[in-house]
């Protein structure tokens, strides 16, 4: 392979006026033997210029992860896929690792990756000499080897860091030989604080995080050696950041190697203590270890991490993500006796001058409310990038350290009580002491104490700041009214200018931050209050006018549930404005799925799905106003065609929701557009969309059974719905799509009893008995494809055994009316629900009462009754099971009257309580005992609880299922009295075999037929 051409086909890559050709040139070479040796010798060849190197790094790592892994032909092709050749494979495991030490960190990043999927696929089976090979680098004495080869380590332990323990004994076993060595080696270097040193030790923590993270190999790491881990973890955490660190910019400071050092040892301590380490809540395996943990790491880990925010608390520089890890071991360290009395004495200044400070607003916040409000509304709502920030963890410790343990609360309240009534403090520390206030409200509304001070609180401290001056002050303030929204309010005014003073800040606040969270506040009110949704029923349009601007402004996914929410509470209100309301909506989603940045930014999306789901709730709430809904299909179908026009990936996107919208807009009628909606869909199902089929399957049931007429009026109709059927039932789609179009097939078959469609039968039974025969993994889908022919023997028994007669294996020269017939019989007690049951009851009585019966009904006749009878005891078990097990909904109705207390003495642990509390429970009887249950009915032990539930695919009714369908109990006993008087002998044959008891329940259903009929005649009369 000629290195040279290959050198100037990558630097065309470079050049826009080249690229095209280069492309071609490689996609023309890269299946060639020695292509992918000669990129990583081009890789690493410093005479090569560097941006070159670069392409040839991603061209490698973008051929190992797409070519490395051995592949099969597809189903119904004969030429093997292109895979690396077996000896570029071997020259690659041969020369990656040395490459990746001796390479720069940018080409280094692309082979790291490389690597990564290398190991993915080939270790231990074709590659268990990168163990040797990294076990030489790590030995060597040359320092220069042990970065790149801790990086390729790295690789390794990642590629196992999920999987279950089981599955780890080959990294286990290379941990033998790399563990001792990376400790031995951070343990020397732990006196160097210079650059070098502190990335490597860096990167050991790395390896060990992911090796100990989501699993714990007690087989390799016994308390001896975790003993010596943890007194590296503590002194890299412990000791002091070089003074020179102190001349970086703050904001690049996080970045810097001895603070990444101290984040990677307290993630890896705080995972300890959390997973493996809390005595109580860890699984079997871990109980020693945790209390090992717990005796002889937690508290002097402790002690370290409360030395680090003593240094915070004194001004001393700590970086965010490091402070967050430190309060997260706090947090755990709440739940236990050893680990609280040490924390004690220092819980009171913590929570007043660490967690404190760090719940005020900050100048950061106000830099980023002024440049840019939309970017600090979103900041705040988002919930990922929450959780890495200190304020979040501060606010997780106190809330716990106040339900916990009794001394904090009452001293919290005093001091943020203390702030608040003094007029002359600092503004952002009354934003801090109401954001600590409403982080606590779930516990203050559960104690009386300070329940009834709230309303008193809320008056003299909240409402004069919604009016204040600044806009933090006025956010906060419409915040805590959200977090005290379910308090029960005594004094009606109080509520009233709550709800007042929200609206107004909502409407005409000009600060965007401040309209959010009115809008959260608002709705929050309204949804716990009931006379709070009376306040503000006059003002419903502007309110909701300015949810949608702000919405439209923000494009905060929040504000789209708060809409959804208050025109559920309003709906009648609502339809006044609807069809404005769905309107802005349509036009935002326009202008956001129109937006450059929509493919970068999934916030895009999740608003573009918010707006979506409110369209579908107002369309929803709109079910019973026919004239609107009328006006609202011609927005929703702009919005649907939008998306539809888009390419494929785009639309998977909203696909669930637009086909809801479409739902929605066919459940009363369907108008002409809408029945020009069904061949769009089946354009698009064509381009590999039949994934979504089950998504459709709701709207395709609408075409079928609301407007059943239009259906067969035009033949294209039932053909699209067929073809969409057969094309999920042939192709691999997997048995929940099958089942769903096996279900749409038999509902259009009895939807169209009667209405002539007997051409349609045989490819509706050839389709499902076809999927039969290629083996069914699951009972549901066999009972789905049987059922469409147990409806077709319902609609025309003739046509369907004249089917099946025509029918043959492809193998077999015999009709398939055999196999049908004694699958249906073997799978009788895999039918559930009421639907299928009942169609079962009188698929089988059809059968049992041909006039011309196929030979195979002799074998199984003795079969038939029996399992009628038993299909009848499931369905009077299904019907009492609905009648009874109903919850008691008022339990709890008193509950907030009532103090609840959760905390727990200090020489006590969580665990302790919680065992304590377990106990007693197990002590009170909570039913019959197990020789009380031996003694109850034995056919009540034969019926679990999937018995008394319907099925999933119960909610696409048919005929059958109406008030007015088919009675089960009155078709069979028609047609078995029927059987008797006709034809004594095969009568003879059905009940021979049946039991005392069997015979009792026969009688039984023989009665409630009786009964049946004769209140449909009185209802008639």
């Amino acid at each position: 392979m000629d290195p040279n051409r290959i050198i100037q086909a990558l630097k065309g890559t470079i050049d826009p006026n080249l690229r095209i050709a280069a492309e071609n040139e490689l996609n023309q070479s890269y299946k060639i033997i020695n292509f992918a040796p000669t990129l990583l010798q081009i890789i690493m060849s410093e005479q090569v210029e560097f941006p070159v190197r670069q392409a040839a790094a991603i061209y490698l790592k973008n051929m190992v992860s797409q070519y490395w892994q051995d592949r099969e032909p597809c189903l119904g092709e004969v030429v093997f896929p292109f895979n690396v050749h077996e000896n570029d494979r071997q020259q690659i495991r041969e020369h990656i690792v040395e490459s990746i030490i001796r390479s720069p960190e940018s080409i280094r990043a692309q082979l790291t990756m490389c690597l990564r999927a290398i190991i993915k696929h080939d270790f231990p089976g074709r590659w268990t000499a990168i163990v040797d090979k990294l076990s030489m680098y790590l030995q060597s004495q040359n320092g220069g080897s042990w970065y790149g080869s801790l990086l390729a380590l790295y690789q390794l332990v990642k590629t196992y860091e999920y999987r279950k323990a089981e599955e780890r004994e080959p990294l286990l076993a290379a941990m033998q030989i790399f563990l001792p060595r990376i400790q031995q080696l951070i343990s020397q270097l732990l006196a160097d604080a210079t650059i070098f040193s502190v990335l490597i030790q860096k990167q050991i923590l790395k390896i060990f995080y992911a090796l100990v993270q989501y699993s714990l190999p007690l087989q390799l790491i016994n308390n001896t050696l975790m003993t010596q881990w943890m007194e590296i973890l503590r002194a890299i955490i412990d000791r002091d950041v070089p003074a020179e660190t102190l001349e970086v910019d703050e904001d690049d400071r996080p970045e810097l190697a001895w603070w990444k050092c101290k984040k990677w040892a307290l993630r890896i301590i705080t995972r300890l203590f959390e997973r493996y380490g809390s005595p109580g809540n860890v699984t079997k395996e871990y109980y020693e270890f945790a209390d090992f943990f717990l005796k002889t790491y937690a508290m002097g880990i402790q002690q370290v991490l409360l030395k680090l925010m003593d240094q915070h608390r004194q001004q001393q520089y700590v970086t965010p993500r490091v402070l967050q890890q430190c309060l997260n071991y706090l947090n755990q360290g709440l739940s236990h006796s050893l680990t609280w009395k040490q924390m004690k004495p220092h819980m009171q200044t913590i929570c007043q001058e660490v967690i404190f400070p760090l719940m005020c607003y900050k100048d950061e916040d106000e830099k980023l409310w002024q440049e840019d409000p939309y970017e600090y509304i979103r900041m705040k709502f988002n919930l990922y990038d929450d959780q890495a920030l200190p304020a979040t963890a501060a606010q997780g410790v106190l809330y716990k350290a106040a339900r916990k343990r009794k001394e904090v609360l009452p001293q919290m309240m005093e001091f943020c009580h203390q702030i608040l009534m003094d007029p002359s403090r600092d503004p952002r520390k009354k934003d801090g002491a109401l954001h600590c206030i409403g982080a606590l409200a779930d516990l203050l509304l559960k104690k009386r104490m300070y329940r009834e001070q709230m309303e008193l609180m809320l008056q003299n401290y909240v409402f004069p700041l919604l009016n204040s001056p600044m806009g933090y002050l006025r956010a906060r303030s419409c915040w805590v009214l959200h977090c005290f929204s379910p308090l029960r309010f005594h004094d009606e005014l109080v509520l009233r200018n709550a709800v007042e003073l929200v609206r107004q800040n909502l409407i005409d606040d000009k600060e965007m931050p401040v309209k959010v969270e009115a809008a959260m506040a608002l709705q929050t009110l309204v949804s716990n209050q009931e006379q709070a949704k009376l306040y503000i029923r006059p003002h419903i349009r502007p309110v909701m006018q300015e949810l949608l601007h702000v919405v439209k402004e923000t494009e905060n996914d929040d504000l789209t549930n708060v809409i959804q929410k208050m025109i559920c509470e309003y709906n009648q209100e609502v339809a006044a404005i609807a069809v404005d309301m769905t309107q802005n909506l349509a036009e935002i989603f326009i202008r956001v799925l129109q937006s450059e940045e929509y493919e970068e930014n999934e916030d895009k999306t999740v608003m573009a799905l918010g707006i979506l789901s409110t369209i579908d709730t107002i369309l929803t709430v709109m079910e019973d106003h026919k004239e609107i809904t009328q006006q609202l299909e011609g927005i929703c179908l702009q919005v649907i065609g939008l998306v539809l026009q888009k390419p494929i990936i785009g639309m998977a996107e909203f696909y669930e929701e637009i086909l809801s919208l479409a739902f929605g807009l066919t459940c009363q009628t369907i108008s002409p557009q809408m029945w020009q909606l069904l061949g769009v869909l089946y354009e698009v199902f064509q381009h590999d969309c039949f994934d979504y089929f089950t998504d459709m399957m709701p709207l395709l049931h609408n075409y079928v059974t609301v407007d059943t007429d239009m259906l067969l009026s035009n033949p294209k109709h039932l053909e699209i719905i067929y073809s969409m059927c057969k094309k999920v039932l042939t192709i691999d789609a997997g048995e929940d799509a099958e089942c769903h179009a096996a279900k749409l097939l038999e509902v259009i078959i009895l939807q169209c009893k009667g209405r002539g469609i007997d051409q349609c039968i045989p490819l509706f039974v050839e389709a499902v008995l076809e999927r039969l025969m290629r083996g069914v993994k699951s009972s549901e889908l066999r009972t789905m494809c049987l059922q469409v022919a147990i409806a077709a023997l319902y609609y025309n028994p003739a046509l369907l055994i004249h089917t099946l007669e025509n029918m043959h294996f492809q193998h077999s020269p015999q009709p398939i009316t055999a196999h049908f017939i004694n699958q249906w019989m073997n799978d009788t007690e895999f039918f559930l629900g009421l639907h299928d049951r009942k169609m079962c009851i009188i698929g089988l009585s059809v059968l049992m009462e041909l006039p011309i019966r196929p030979a195979v009904l002799d074998g199984v006749s003795a079969q038939i009754v029996p399992s009628i009878l038993l299909l009848f005891l499931a369905l009077k078990h299904l019907n009492a099971s609905r009648l009874v097990n109903k919850p008691n909904l008022l339990a709890n109705a008193g509950a907030l009257d009532e103090d609840q207390n959760e905390e727990i003495p200090s020489d006590e642990d969580e665990v302790t309580e919680n065992r304590n509390a377990m106990q007693q429970q197990s002590s009170i009887p909570t039913g019959p005992t197990a020789e009380e249950e031996e003694e109850e009915d034995d056919d009540e032990d034969n019926w679990d609880n999937d018995c008394f539930e319907g099925t999933p695919l119960e909610e696409y009714s048919t005929p059958l299922d109406y008030d007015n369908g088919e009675d089960e109990y009155q078709f069979f006993a028609s047609a078995l009295l029927r059987v008797q008087s006709t034809d004594a002998a095969w009568y003879q044959c059905l009940i021979a075999s049946l039991s005392d008891d069997q015979k009792k329940q026969l009688q039984e259903i023989y009665s409630i037929s009786q009964q049946k009929r004769s209140t449909a005649a009185k209802c008639q009369w």
